[in-house]
């Protein structure tokens, strides 16, 4: 496989930025027309937010307070400037959140992942996400099918009807989980059915780990990851060259300190945050509360678009700590009041029978004082005494976690 989706997927990096940015201040035009939005980008001059610079500059929307919002004013939040009608279907998922789907074609930005797993069109796809109330089904059905794939809309479960399918139709492809893909490969294999059309696969919501992969691979199927949400669809995928995974299409990704809204140094470790260019359902830097890092350098497949390490963990590590909620953003406070740390990690543990914690921080300027210093905002900030140890720059490790909860 070496063709593309399309020309855009191997633009020069400064076009694709330029014409992103140029984009963005009519679709934050637009989401201010919905009342959410509005509120919280009062004062904001969308035509001055034509850079990454400008834009990290607005608020951040974290995912994990949507269901309140959603719950207070129902049901969107507030934030879709379009009457609910308007849309093609309207979902719920875990939450509850509620989310709704355009009606243009592929709107959840998904034909260039499948494209990009091998997926062609007239191909036969076995889709196996829940067709039920989440989006799930939909953003793979939808997506194939803007591809020009057929579509089998299989949803989980029910091998025996599965099989039937399968030998029926021969679907060269299949989407879904990839714990789902093992059972129907380890079912077929225990009574003898015929499964063998099957040759790729692009799976997605839940893990992938080198020693499944390998399974799947070793019983005849390739088989590509994706990562998305129920709120924006397809953001990334990988590609043949099977070093991490491209941004998707028509979407600024940023990665920020857990907590905060502020870009990390490139290459470190941060919360994805994420701003789409649908002016009917936008989204302004909405955090998803997800890990990962930015890779240096195009693909080798030739796609230019940002790459991302894949999912390394969750950003929200908040914890109890002597029945007090300590969070991360209050770590990244504790970061900004002290000009000369880098790095920090606040490591949270049991010390004979009560809760005690070390906040650990990198500076190149360590002293008694300032070990003093930073004790004293940790208390003012956290309203919680603890240990401060100061170690050399590059001595924590890069990997996102600010809490390290080791109870």
């Amino acid at each position: 496989m070496t063709a593309h989706y399309d020309a855009r997927e191997t633009r020069e990096p400064a076009v694709r930025e330029a014409e992103l940015f140029s984009r963005l201040p009519n679709v934050l035009r637009g989401a201010m027309a919905a009342p959410a939005y509005a509120e919280r980008l009062k004062g904001i001059d969308p035509a001055a937010v034509t850079s990454r610079a400008a834009l990290a500059g607005l608020p951040v929307l974290r995912k994990s307070e949507l269901p309140a919002l959603h719950k207070a004013s129902a049901p969107f939040g507030g934030f879709v400037p379009a009457a609910p009608g308007s849309f093609a279907r309207l979902f719920t998922s875990p939450g509850p959140i509620f989310e709704p789907e355009g009606r243009q074609a592929d709107p959840w930005r998904g034909a260039r992942a499948l494209f990009a797993a091998g997926f062609r069109p007239d191909d036969i796809v076995l889709n196996t996400f829940s067709y039920h109330l989440t989006p799930g089904g939909f953003i793979f059905d939808a997506s194939a099918r803007a591809l020009g794939c057929a579509v089998i809309p299989a949803g989980p479960g029910n091998t025996e009807q599965q099989f039937e399918l399968i030998e029926a139709y021969r679907p060269v492809g299949y989407s879904g989980t990839p714990d789902f893909l093992k059972i129907l490969l380890d079912a077929a294999a225990g009574s003898g059915r015929d499964v063998s059309s099957i040759k790729r696969a692009l799976v997605s919501g839940a893990a992938f780990p080198p020693s499944l992969q390998a399974e799947i691979k070793a019983r005849g199927i390739d088989a590509y990851q994706a990562f998305g949400t129920a709120d924006l669809g397809l953001i990334a995928f990988e590609t043949e060259a099977r070093e991490g995974m491209v941004v998707n299409e028509d979407l600024i990704m940023e990665i920020v300190k857990p907590g905060t809204g502020d870009p990390v140094a490139p290459g470190d470790v941060g919360e994805i945050v994420v701003t789409s260019l649908d002016p009917h359902h936008p989204w302004i830097r909405l955090a998803l509360g997800d890990l990962t890092a930015v890779m240096p350098g195009p693909s080798k497949c030739g796609r230019t678009n940002m790459r991302i390490k894949g999912w390394m963990g969750r950003a929200d590590q908040t914890t109890k700590v002597k029945g007090m909620f300590v969070r991360p953003e209050q770590v990244a406070e504790i970061g900004k009041r002290h000009a000369a740390l880098g790095r920090l990690r606040l490591v949270v543990m049991r010390q004979g029978e009560a809760d005690a914690m070390t906040l650990r921080a990198e500076t190149a300027a360590a002293s008694d004082a300032l070990r003093d210093e930073i004790a004293g905002t940790l208390r003012a900030v956290t309203k919680l005494g603890g240990n401060v140890e100061l170690v050399s720059p590059g001595a924590l490790p890069n990997d996102g976690k600010v809490i390290a909860d080791e109870r």
